[in-house]
């Protein structure tokens, strides 16, 4: 049989040192111990044992506070977030690309290069290309293009006459 062990989480190991300490406190505060070839005191290995409890318990404190601040950026994010883009979008309207978007730390647009001689090519050759593999035309071509109806042809029958009613009229009596 093997057995697996998992690492506790922080609060199962705050409460196991916690339990260490009150057991060493209880059970033998005057004893002396020798530990990975160190001799301690209980008084000194109680308090080696209650620096690590003070670092888990600040680390445990950081966290909800770092989770508390999360929050509260996320708040403000979405509240001033619209203002925000929207005065940045007004800043480029009024200002374009002159220097005086540089007091606002907003660097002006690039402006569009207009595409070379061979990517306008290469342009042209794929859309060619496309429109002959998936077979489509353009508006004039697809008006030119009509459908027919296939006509019965005749054999040199004649129509059927009308065929007799299967009761005779009836004669005024």
């Amino acid at each position: 049989m093997s057995s697996t062990t998992t690492k506790p989480s922080k609060a199962q190991a705050l409460a196991q040192v916690q339990a260490i300490i009150a057991g060493t406190e209880k059970n033998t505060p005057n004893g002396t111990f020798t530990l990975a070839s160190t001799t301690y005191t209980a008084a000194s290995l109680i308090q080696l044992l209650q620096g690590l409890e003070n670092a888990l318990t600040a680390l445990d404190a950081a966290q909800v506070a770092a989770k508390d601040a999360k929050s509260a950026l996320d708040a403000e994010q979405a509240k001033v977030g619209p203002v925000l883009r929207a005065y940045r979008k007004q800043l480029y309207t009024t200002y374009g690309n002159a220097a005086q978007l540089s007091d606002y730390g907003l660097t002006p647009h690039k402006a569009r290069t207009p595409p070379t001689a061979e990517q306008r090519a290469a342009a042209v050759a794929k859309l060619r290309a496309t429109r002959k593999a998936r077979g489509t035309t353009s508006k004039k071509q697809k008006a030119a293009i009509h459908g027919t109806v296939a006509t019965p042809t005749t054999t040199g029958q004649t129509p059927a006459a009308a065929a007799p009613s299967p009761t005779p009229p009836k004669t005024a009596g």
